[in-house]
């Protein structure tokens, strides 16, 4: 009996295992947040079989499966170029019927040539019979309905070769067409063959050099310049509202992942676009990272692993605005909500159940609740079927696409339990809050998946409240502010009066408030400086303490909108920050310009210049302070203010050093100038000295170990 038990329960692990097997994802799903590593999440899908041509009922052993479609009654449609069909299952993948020849209107048996792509719509079937440069019409049931030829248009050119891979059609019965060998763009026709024009043109990289070279070139030469014309597109699909999904793996690859490094969130060189029927792009790019596939592109490469930006060959359209992406180099899908922020990703090379072949996946598209990828190197697709947590997510966005924001946040609620690492939770929350006016959950939400935009937005109407509660306060702080500064600049401008006619050494007081004089005043001020001992060291080195707390409190003071990562620098950095160029610039300018007839001396430039940062801590300060107060589109402001502090610094020691050592303006630049060059070579000897010491105390100490170890 005890055997017997023994022997069931064996049974039952080995069948749980198995089950666990069978159903268990061969990869990761995942997802990125604000920064760029990948973030586990929960599976939205799952395999859940893989469908072979012998599956259906085919017996051929040879095919080159192009393109999968489903109609609307679950459908599918296989493009097999091999045996120049169409392959049509039920909804359940058993064979339904094939078109391979027909019937054209003339009474000729015709056939396909090399057929790359399909499209279904509520009457026919369109096929892109590639190397017969025509698109094929057929009904539903597969009956031939006629051919619309490649479209007689002046704007194309006499030797351009027409060769469609992939169509979509809209309401309208306009056919938008991807050609393989055509760069103007998308070819936009009716069924009659009737051209309308080109829309979403590529744009293309030149860089300077190039145009340059291009300018040399003769006209022959001109021509067979590829990287000046726009590039092709590969795959489209159309959604419901009738916009356009184009895709593109033609794009430069250290373009492609500049542009993700950057955040980038244009649309010229992204391998996948929105087009409306005008060929404008509409796409919205509000993730974190433009949606491009793979963010985290392992520039070293690890283990075998692809390396460098996705190369997206097909896009399919999902439930509640969302759209998927492939990247054939991965084998992976890559899913986007309507706003562009990454819902999941997952997907794999090998051979394991679940994974698509290396260099196989060709396209994706959606079933009903699952979905569908196609491996044209195994002659197969697999199905995916949506998990719990997909079906939330989908449900989740449907109540935030309806406006049913309070069930939106209970979806995403449900999400956050199972995956507290999904950004998007965190802002589809803060979305529901800010529309029911609950800004500073909003906020706090916003903030904890680093959505600068929305807690700005949230944080502009809490501003609004502060301010209509506040409203008469607010001028009277200003109006004083105001009065204790201008108060402040007459009493120095009083006491430097003063001083001007003293005699002899100045107070510690009037030293300080000279540089108030000096940096309006820069010719009469720097010649004072020097000639009348207006200034002093001591003075210098409190402006110079005074602009490394400046740039502290920066670090620690600029609010979360404008330093969302909390990047902080302590103390000593600061003053290594400052005082390391600081003193680079004052030997280098003392070496060089003894050389040069330079009147000042070391003790002279080194003054002049600590003065001349006056304006940076006199900007700095008021910028911090106005980045807690200023949303994110009124950043100018700050940016401003900075950019301002330090151009004015830099004019006042240009202009210090040409009245301190007595130089004309041309010979001012040139000095100035070899100063830079001279704190260039200086950091090369000190990291050249740095390692000759390094080597020999390694030296030294190896001599030393190597002594002790013999004694």
């Amino acid at each position: 009996m005890k055997k017997r038990i023994i022997s069931i329960l064996t049974l039952v692990m080995v069948a749980a295992m198995l089950a666990v097997g069978v159903n268990a994802s061969a990869y990761p799903t995942y997802t990125y947040g604000y920064s760029s590593n990948t973030m586990l999440s929960p599976d939205a899908y799952v395999p859940e079989r893989v469908v072979t041509m012998q599956d259906i009922g085919l017996t051929e052993e040879s095919f080159t499966l192009r393109d999968l479609e489903v109609d609307k009654a679950g459908n599918v449609y296989i493009v097999d170029a091999a045996a120049n069909r169409v392959i049509v299952t039920d909804r359940y993948y058993k064979l339904k019927f094939e078109i391979t020849t027909f019937e054209n209107e003339y009474g000729v048996v015709d056939s396909f040539n090399n057929p790359s792509g399909v499209c279904i719509t509520d009457k026919y079937i369109y096929v892109a019979d590639t190397s017969n440069n025509r698109i094929v019409m057929f009904d539903l049931d597969g009956n031939y309905y006629k051919i619309v030829p490649k479209p007689e248009s002046a704007y194309f050119e006499d030797d351009s070769l027409y060769m469609p891979v992939a169509l979509a059609v809209d309401s309208y019965n306009r056919i938008f067409v991807v050609s393989s060998a055509t760069y103007q763009g998308i070819i936009v026709m009716d069924d009659e063959a009737n051209f309308s024009g080109f829309i979403g043109a590529q744009r293309v990289v030149v860089s300077a050099w190039d145009i340059i070279w291009r300018r040399l070139q003769n006209a022959s030469q001109r021509e067979d310049q590829e990287q000046f014309v726009s590039r092709e597109f590969n795959n489209i699909c159309i959604n419901d509202e009738g916009f356009i999904y184009i895709t593109t793996s033609a794009i430069d690859e250290n373009t492609q992942q500049s542009e993700i490094r950057a955040r980038s969130k244009k649309g010229d060189y992204a391998p996948v676009r929105k087009l409306n029927s005008s060929g404008n792009d509409v796409m919205l790019r509000n993730g974190f990272w433009p949606p491009s596939g793979e963010v985290d592109v392992n520039d070293m490469g690890v283990d075998g692993a692809p390396t460098g930006p996705s190369r997206i060959v097909d896009v399919a359209v999902g439930p509640e605005g969302s759209w998927s992406i492939i990247d054939q180099k991965r084998s992976r899908v890559y899913t986007y909500d309507k706003n562009g922020n990454m819902l999941f990703a997952f997907g794999d090379r090998g051979t394991q159940f679940g994974n698509i072949s290396q260099e196989g996946l060709n396209a994706i598209v959606y079933h009903d609740d699952d979905m569908l990828l196609l491996d044209s190197l195994s002659n197969s697709f697999t199905v995916y079927k949506r998990t719990e947590y997909g079906d939330i997510l989908a449900e989740a966005l449907r109540h935030q696409n309806e406006r049913l924001f309070d069930a939106s946040v209970d979806d995403w609620t449900h999400i956050l339990q199972r995956n507290s690492n999904f950004d998007t939770a965190y802002i589809g929350i803060g979305d529901a809050l800010y529309r029911d006016a609950d800004y500073h959950e909003a906020m706090e939400y916003y903030k904890s998946a680093h959505n600068v935009t929305g807690y700005s937005n949230a944080f502009r109407e809490v501003r609004k409240e502060w301010v209509s509660k506040w409203i008469w306060t607010i001028p009277v702080v200003v109006v004083v502010v105001c009065f204790l500064l201008s108060k402040f600049f007459k009493y120095a401008g009083r006491v430097n009066k003063e001083t001007q006619l003293k005699v002899g050494k100045k107070s510690f007081k009037e030293e300080l408030l000279y540089g108030f004089h000096l940096i309006f005043h820069p010719f009469d001020g720097f010649w004072d400086l020097k000639h009348e001992q207006r200034g002093s060291v001591r003075a210098g080195i409190v402006y110079v303490a005074v602009t490394i707390l400046a740039f502290f409190y920066q670090s620690v003071g600029t609010g979360y909108i404008f330093n969302p990562e909390g990047n902080y620098m302590n103390i000593f950095g600061q003053i290594i920050s400052v005082a390391v160029p600081l003193i680079l610039w004052v030997v280098a300018n003392w070496c060089l310009t003894t050389l040069f007839d330079g009147e000042g001396s070391l003790k002279d430039i080194f003054i002049a210049t600590c003065y001349s940062l006056l304006p940076v801590p006199m900007l700095v300060i008021p910028s911090v302070i106005f980045s807690n107060i200023l949303a994110e589109s009124e950043g100018q402001l700050i940016t401003l203010l900075v950019g301002l502090g330090f151009v004015w610094a830099g004019m006042l020691i240009f202009f210090g050093m040409m009245v301190t050592h007595d130089y004309s303006l041309m010979k001012n630049i040139t000095t100035t100038l070899g100063t830079i060059v001279g704190m260039a070579f200086i950091i090369f000897v000190a990291v050249l000295f740095s390692s000759l010491v390094s080597q020999m105390v390694s030296f030294i100490s190896n001599i030393i170990l190597e002594l002790s170890y013999r004694a």
